[in-house]
């Protein structure tokens, strides 16, 4: 075999999200030149996607960014694009600790048209925020006495709203159907169905960052218009789906060199490489994983990606003429108050599936955006929203909102939805930690092939993504992290005792 030297290392990256984006940009800044993205769509950015609903911009993938401070590579990035507001940038925005659950300013409707008060609600969004707190520690402290965050939550419901609502017995109806709104959001928060398949165990090692969620006023795909313009123009491959990944796989290439990866395309295409960071969705992987590579992932991977959980959140736009909510309203609650049952799913997903649709945030400011709501679903009833016409759905929303503002002629005057189960790279939208899943799960994901202890060449096939990154599940930065631990992981390999080829930016 023909010797190369590290910086000669034909290394590929299968996906263009941030994720391989960034393990790109880190393997360039270290010197390694030949450096490929292969990706399946005609478009970069993966799951951050901006869209437009007439003139506005509107994020049809990634929303926010969670914990813009210092520790967040992603605020860092923004910042130095001068991507975001002065107010988001600011001291004082990056010193807030929500907790992962923004402070919105919200407004109450019932399905019965009424309009409930903070005096009223507000207690039962802080007693459930109490209950969820403390569904986290289990993590720390073990004794999990269930297996999953809706039943702990129920439960725990069940067994202190009695005393805690005591004072207030004319309303506790409409606070036990308010837990189940408050339920549903939390399915959009974590991806899931429903919150009895979140492991109760796992649930706190998601860690939150300081600092006020915050959008970026020109798009989150300008993040990755400035991060590609940093990298070699033909660098990226697109609408190249790969169908395997062969490895332990040598194929001679000219001048007597040798790949332990071949690459192999839909089209028929394949590519000789030294090293292949994957970055595709879990729920690709989940879909996949049989065919994806060849040999199979090993048992211990597959059961790993089994256990771990991939879900749906979508979002439904609606712009109007006028709006029905108050001037500072940030975040619309949808309580139906005959759902005094402590549930968070529907039973009749085909006829009531508009019941999941938990409520909508409202895009701010006015001035920018005139009169937009963003509607959030999950799960099941979500995916199945995604089946219907946009005119089947603009209905529904339209009778659902008619139904509680009690306004038979509130109609929205356009409408824009994501589909996010139904795109066939990503299968969903972003990872949770399933009922029987542990860190131990997330780290065996990110364990490249071949496994420790092989005689084969070492790092052939390294993993990505979101899903990889033990505390940032689900996030962008997250998966930028873990884009750069694989660059960095590929580095170190290459970098000498002495440190001449240094790992070091």
């Amino acid at each position: 075999m023909a010797l190369r030297s590290a910086r000669d290392s034909q290394i590929f990256i299968i996906g263009c999200g941030i994720s391989g984006i960034g393990a790109a940009q880190k393997l360039h800044k270290h010197g390694f030149h030949n450096v490929h993205i292969i990706e399946a769509t005609a478009r970069s950015g993966g799951r951050i996607r901006t869209g437009r609903l007439g003139d506005n911009i509107i994020e049809i993938g990634a929303n926010w960014i969670h914990g813009p401070s210092t520790e967040n590579p992603v605020f860092c990035l923004a910042c130095d694009y001068q991507l975001l507001d002065k107010e988001s940038m600011s001291e004082e925005n990056q010193a807030i600790d929500v907790g992962g659950h923004p402070l919105f300013v919200p407004n109450w409707f019932t399905s019965s048209g009424r309009k409930l008060g903070l005096e009223t609600m507000g207690p039962v969004v802080e007693f459930f925020m109490k209950l969820l707190e403390r569904s986290q520690q289990f993590h720390d402290s073990g004794g999990e006495p269930l297996l999953s965050v809706g039943e702990f939550v129920k439960a725990e419901v069940e067994r202190l709203a009695p005393e805690e609502w005591k004072e207030d017995q004319a309303n506790i109806a409409v606070k036990m159907a308010m837990i189940n709104t408050l339920l549903k959001l939390e399915c959009c928060v974590s991806g899931t169905h429903t919150m009895d398949d979140v492991g109760l165990g796992a649930f706190g090692m998601y860690k939150t960052l300081p600092g006020l969620d915050c959008t970026f006023p020109g798009g989150y795909e300008g993040l990755i218009d400035h991060m590609m313009k940093e990298l070699p123009k033909d660098i990226v491959l697109y609408n190249k789906p790969v169908k395997c990944i062969h490895w332990n796989y040598t194929k001679n290439g000219p001048s007597g060199t040798s790949f332990p990866v071949t690459i192999e395309c839909v089209n028929g295409e394949t590519f000789a490489a030294d090293h292949v960071i994957v970055t595709v969705p879990l729920g690709y992987l989940k879909k996949h994983q049989s065919t994806f590579l060849s040999p199979p992932l090993p048992l211990n991977k597959v059961h790993s990606i089994q256990r771990m959980g991939f879900g749906t959140n979508n979002k439904i736009f609606l712009e109007f003429e006028q709006p029905f909510w108050d001037e500072d309203c940030e975040l619309i609650y949808l309580v139906w108050e005959d759902e005094t049952h402590l549930a968070d799913v529907v039973s009749d997903v085909k006829n009531s599936w508009i019941r999941k649709l938990v409520g909508f945030t409202v895009l701010k400011p006015t001035e920018r955006y005139g009169h937009v709501l963003c509607g959030w679903i999950a799960g099941r009833e979500s995916e199945y929203m995604e089946t219907l016409s946009e005119h089947e759905v603009l209905h529904s929303a339209s009778q659902l909102l008619r139904i509680f503002t009690g306004n038979p002629t509130i109609t929205p005057r356009k409408l824009l939805r994501s589909q996010w189960f139904h795109e066939p790279y990503s299968c969903g939208s972003y990872t949770y930690v399933a009922k029987g899943c542990s860190g131990y799960d997330i780290d065996n994901l990110a364990e490249p092939l071949p496994l420790k202890g092989s005689n084969s060449k070492s790092l052939q096939v390294l993993f990505a993504g979101e899903a990889t990154h033990r505390s940032f599940f689900s996030t962008v930065h997250g998966a930028l992290l873990s884009g750069w631990r694989e660059a960095e992981r590929l580095t170190s390999h290459y970098t000498p005792a002495s440190g001449s080829f240094s790992s070091k930016l």
